[in-house]
């Protein structure tokens, strides 16, 4: 060997060991991140009824979340994700049709209708535009989408459709001075016990199956891991009941004990959700209720845990991007209410965390998006084209730095009874059926419990917002006729 290349490279091999014995180290943060794979695995795990606000991690201390609070840790989150709302009772089905076909509100109640013929059976679904990608795709747990999922995933098990039956004890309750006739850990009252093993369980161990079937797989894998949890009725074993006894558990600062439009705006007494608690509201009730929530999340919580120490343990984490949201939250007393079939933060803001190979970590964004953005998101990962029709935005260029917001304003509907507008930091909330309009400050006041429009200077506030929803009525399909019941706002 030349004896000249020989004397260049000892010199700069020794350069190179000064440069790393004297070089300080980055802090963790600031190592560098595992480059991203070309076709990443990409897992998402969604919950049904999670409000924003019930991770610890996140600025809730009186519920215990272990898991996602060392998911966040990793996580970029997204502090401000909203579910645009629902065209039925069951807002849950909107929101998850909206999820599967990157269609805005009414323009996805539209195809709802068709959704099959439109959608599956053109492969136009989610999981059916990644496999087209080359991915393998795996489903367990809560669908309520109009199609078969076992047409539009490879693999899918534990379909189920909607929610635990609730038995006819498990409403109106607890009552004042009264024994509960219903208990949360008790198998006899079926619901999450049907089967033998409670429902967060068998999604659990559907996605630990799930992992090894995709080790042995040369292709990427997207898995759609979907809790039941926490929606009621909300059950759990009793240890996780226990951790939250009810002395140590808060009653909301909106707390009242009806809401005075509830009728109106289509949340009334006879609405399932609702019809859980006695009426009027007391604090016994909303404690016992917010029990039952905090634990079965805690319990769900466990199970996330399990998924994400098989997904260390199968080799598989480094490449693969994991998402966490819910389809909306819930109010569990907020405002004398208990469903999610309101505009408020509580029901329509749900948590929204992003963690992958060079996604910044411990990292929280404000820009306002909507939960379906993940779609999307995960389209771009795969490397595949997002279709024509999709549309939410993707997460990844507020995640980059490369944007500072994907949408202006934040649009909210529930049925014919309400409508709702954020931008900034001003929400205006509509209900048509009085018809009443409400303006509230959410940036200081975020229990939106001051009405702004009790003072006609806010009124320019109100109509500014008013236009944008006027716009946003247009993207999002909506054919409510606001102006002729809103003429003050014009």
């Amino acid at each position: 060997m030349n004896r000249s290349f020989l004397n260049r490279l000892s010199v700069a091999l020794a350069a190179l060991s000064l440069v790393l014995t004297t070089a300080p180290l980055l802090p963790l943060a600031a190592q560098p991140q595992h480059p991203a794979p070309a076709r990443p695995n990409l897992l998402f795990i969604f919950a049904d009824d999670q409000c924003f606000d019930t991770i610890r991690s996140l600025g809730n201390s009186e519920i215990e979340t272990p898991n996602l609070d060392r998911l966040v840790k990793r996580s970029t989150t997204f502090t401000h994700s909203y579910n645009m709302g629902s065209w039925s009772g069951a807002v849950c089905v909107a929101s998850r049709n909206m999820l599967n076909t990157g269609l805005f509100l009414w323009h996805a109640e539209e195809a709802s209708k068709n959704i099959v013929p439109e959608f599956q059976e053109k492969g136009r679904m989610w999981a059916q535009l990644l496999e087209k990608a080359g991915y393998d795709t795996y489903f367990t747990g809560k669908w309520h989408v109009r199609a078969d999922p076992e047409k539009t995933f490879t693999v899918a098990r534990n379909v189920r459709g909607g929610m635990p039956k609730q038995t006819d004890k498990g409403y109106n309750r607890p009552l004042p001075d009264s024994p509960d006739p219903w208990s949360p850990f008790d198998p006899q009252f079926g619901g999450f016990w049907e089967g033998g093993k409670h429902w967060s369980e068998v999604v659990g161990d559907d996605a630990l199956d799930f992992l090894t079937l995709a080790k042995e797989s040369e292709n990427p894998f997207f898995m759609y891991i979907a809790f039941n949890a926490p929606h009621d009725p909300r059950q759990s074993p009793e240890a996780y009941v226990r951790k939250y006894p009810l002395e140590n558990v808060g009653i909301p600062k909106s707390f009242i004990p009806e809401y005075p439009y509830n009728e109106d705006m289509k949340s009334g007494r006879k609405l399932r959700d609702e019809k859980l608690a006695p009426f009027p509201r007391t604090e016994h009730s909303v404690k016992v209720h917010r029990q039952e929530y905090y634990a079965i999340i805690t319990h769900m919580d466990t199970q996330i845990g399990r998924i994400l120490d098989a997904l260390e343990a199968s080799g598989q984490a480094e490449d693969t991007y994991i998402f966490f949201s819910a389809d909306h939250g819930l109010a569990v007393g907020h405002h004398g209410l208990f469903g999610k079939q309101n505009m408020f933060d509580h029901s329509v803001r749900v948590p929204l965390l992003v963690a992958g190979p060079d996604i910044p970590s411990g990292e929280k964004h404000d820009a306002p998006v909507y939960l379906q953005d993940i779609m999307p998101t995960t389209l771009e990962l795969a490397g595949s084209a997002i279709p024509s029709h999709v549309q939410f935005k993707s997460l990844l260029p507020l995640i980059r730095g490369e944007s500072k917001r994907s949408y202006n304003a934040i649009y909210g509907a529930y049925l014919d009874g309400q409508r709702a507008v954020t931008q900034g930091k001003h929400k205006l909330i509509l209900y048509p059926q009085v018809p009443v309009a409400l303006l509230f400050d959410v940036k200081n006041d975020p229990g939106e419990m001051n009405n702004l429009l009790e003072d006609k200077a806010n009124q320019e506030t109100a109509k500014k917002l008013f236009k944008t929803l006027l716009k946003l009525q247009k993207e999002a399909g909506d054919q409510l006729d606001l102006k002729s019941i809103y003429p003050e706002l014009l």
